[in-house]
């Protein structure tokens, strides 16, 4: 105990004696502040800025027209025909010549073929109604007129019906060549010809004569669902049809009458599955 008082005093005196010594020797205890630095004299400078000169514009020559301001029509909430373009010296309208009418051949030869309703016979009529219209011109007249028709036996004209147009003007170009068409061949079978026929009056469509190498195979099955139901009757999923085998003396008869496809017939057909798919309506790079 008395150790630690001993090592006490001696901290005490030792502090004591440091203190002393310091304020001899004249040691700083106030606070110094760092020197500071001389401040530059700020200057303020101004910018003026001159507009460019005027310059002098030209007098006008004369007053521009002016266009009358006419009343807009009432609305009646039907929508505005869209005026077709007028045809401009650099883009004329395009055109299509009639094709020429069936020769002595061809008439000859739709008199006596009989496969599939008288294929020929129905393209050979259309072909003469389309050659008795006249040039498509591109603008409101073109347009597509689709008949329903009946030929007698002896190739005369007993019914004539509108089952759909888009252009007026096509439709009455049509039937005008149908009454005046020249007398007709026989039906091939004997029999009334009933058909349905479509005629395009556009210079950018033509119908080409058909392929006739496929007339001799069966007809596919016609597709009805079998899961049909009025609600009512049970309910029975139907079969479908089986394709029913051509007779032999039958089909060596239709085989006897098949022409020769033709190249234009192949172009033809060729140009329809292009239209189908929507490949002719690509646009071809220009170098």
């Amino acid at each position: 105990m008395s150790r630690d008082k001993n090592f006490t005093a001696l901290l005490l005196t030792l502090a004591l004696h440091a203190g002393v010594w310091l304020l001899a020797s004249g040691y700083p205890f106030q606070h110094v502040s760092p020197p500071q630095v001389p401040k530059t004299a700020e200057k303020n400078v101004f910018l003026e800025l001159i507009p460019p000169p005027r310059q002098p514009q030209p007098e006008p020559t004369s007053a521009p027209p002016t266009t009358p301001i006419t009343a807009s029509p009432p609305d009646t909430g039907l929508a505005a025909p869209i005026p077709s373009p007028s045809p401009s010296p650099d883009h004329p309208r395009a055109s299509m010549a009639a094709p020429p009418p069936p020769s002595a051949e061809e008439w000859a030869f739709a008199a006596q073929y009989t496969n599939k309703n008288s294929k020929g016979y129905r393209y050979s009529w259309g072909q003469q109604v389309r050659s008795m219209m006249g040039t498509a011109v591109e603008g409101p007249d073109q347009g597509v007129v689709r008949f329903r028709i009946e030929i007698a036996p002896d190739g005369r004209l007993t019914q004539l019906q509108t089952l759909w147009t888009t252009s007026a003007k096509a439709e009455q170009l049509a039937r005008q060549a149908i009454q005046n068409m020249p007398p007709l061949p026989p039906i091939p079978t004997g029999k009334p010809l009933i058909f349905d026929k479509t005629i395009s009056f556009s210079p950018f469509a033509n119908d080409g004569p058909p392929i006739y190498r496929d007339d001799c195979l069966p007809e596919p099955p016609v597709f009805r669902n079998p899961f049909a139901w009025d609600g009512t009757s049970p309910q029975v999923v139907a079969a479908p049809t089986p394709t029913t085998p051509m007779d032999p003396q039958a089909l060596a008869d239709c085989l006897r009458q098949l022409p020769k496809d033709s190249i234009e017939a192949e172009s033809a057909r060729d140009q329809r599955l292009m239209d189908q798919w929507g490949a002719s309506k690509t646009e071809k790079s220009t170098p």
